[in-house]
């Protein structure tokens, strides 16, 4: 029999295993052909989620504090390992939009919410539906802890290392390390001391056992709402439920290939959504709006009855295709690498579906 310590323990290597996968392969980067690099991004992507989760779980906090702390995680890689933020030349994202007090202002939007979602929170929260006795307590122990820890800063150097060979001679202001530093320290400790705390699992509340009608009751006229033919009104908590999977499914994904598409040049475009001049500004402000309109929708959704794992794996899946189609239109190099990536597509589309079969 395995024991709940072994599972979670699997549970982290699978997450750590995941994580490149959700946010770097299924996007088309690399392209399929070039998937052994997901070896060079296991450590950072990896460990760093696992290492997320596990401070989120020990300290009781909830999703508000993974995104946080997948914020401060989009700092570390891009800010310090990479450093990509603010070079000059790299990928050539400082032609995107005018450069922000020397960050690739563009770049830095489209990169550090795409870290926060798809490098930590969908990673953890499709593990945690696979592993769903384990999903409110962390997965290792103090020493899996630390290993996590340890690994996670060897990624970073790794990375930093394998970064000399695609950006060479570019090391970031000393200004701007010392800005990224507190930055991801106030976001850590905004995570794990103020966020809000998670309610834990629910507990299971005894349904009342209806008392048998009075005579008084069995004698009264039915109210006009309650008459045959007429229309409900709908309660205020009625109204609040979450849409049906589906629907949130479709709009997941048009929020996701929405935020790609105002942020990342794509069709030959060498600045967002093809805007040329101070238009950039635009689409940036767009997609600015959307990610505030989208989280006020689903803390809306969650916060009221009717969420559950279904509506999870269905905001999850929707956002996954949907990052997958804009890799095949904007990330395929030719014919080979979108064929390949439309094909990983469908197989990650299968899995989805099989996970839907063992989700409630």
């Amino acid at each position: 029999m395995v024991t709940s310590r072994a599972r979670g323990r699997w549970a982290a290597l699978l997450l750590a295993g995941l994580t490149p996968v959700v946010a770097e392969l299924t996007l088309g980067n690399p392209p399929l052909r070039q998937a052994w690099l997901l070896l060079l991004w296991m450590p950072i992507y990896g460990a760093g989620t696992v290492l997320i989760r596990e401070l989120v779980r020990r300290t009781g906090r909830g999703w508000p504090a993974v995104l946080l702390l997948g914020a401060a995680y989009g700092i570390v890689e891009e800010g310090l390992a990479l450093q990509a933020l603010t070079s000059p030349t790299i990928y050539g994202v400082a032609d995107w939009a005018p450069r922000i007090l020397g960050l690739n202002s563009a770049y830095t939007e489209l990169n550090i919410p795409y870290h926060a979602v798809f490098s930590v929170a969908l990673p953890i929260l499709l593990v945690d539906l696979l592993f769903s006795d384990l999903r409110h307590r962390p997965y290792l122990g103090r020493t899996g802890l630390v290993v996590a820890g340890v690994v996670f800063v060897l990624g970073a150097l790794l990375l930093r290392w394998t970064t000399a060979f695609i950006d060479p001679g570019y090391q970031a202001p000393p200004a701007a390390l010392a800005a990224f530093v507190p930055a991801i320290a106030a976001l850590a400790v905004l995570a794990l001391r103020f966020a809000p705390r998670h309610p834990g699992p629910p507990v299971a509340v005894p349904r009342p056992v209806p008392a048998p009608p009075s005579a008084a009751s069995r004698t009264a006229p039915t109210p006009p709402s309650a008459a045959p033919g007429a229309v409900p009104v709908p309660s205020v908590v009625a109204s609040r439920t979450a849409p049906t999977p589906p629907v949130v499914a479709c709009l997941a994904g048009v929020v996701a290939f929405g935020y790609l598409a105002l942020l990342f040049p794509f069709g030959g475009a060498r600045h967002p959504a093809f805007t040329q001049g101070g238009w950039v500004v635009v689409p940036m402000v767009v997609a600015a709006l959307l990610a505030v309109a989208a989280g006020m929708l689903l803390r809306r959704w969650t916060a009221h009855g009717g969420w559950h794992d279904r509506h999870s794996l269905a905001l999850a899946g929707g956002a996954l295709v949907a990052h997958t189609v804009f890799g095949v239109i904007a990330n395929g190099e030719n014919t080979t690498d979108r064929v390949s990536l439309a094909a990983l597509g469908l197989v990650m589309i299968g899995l989805l579906a099989l996970l839907t079969r063992r989700t409630r």
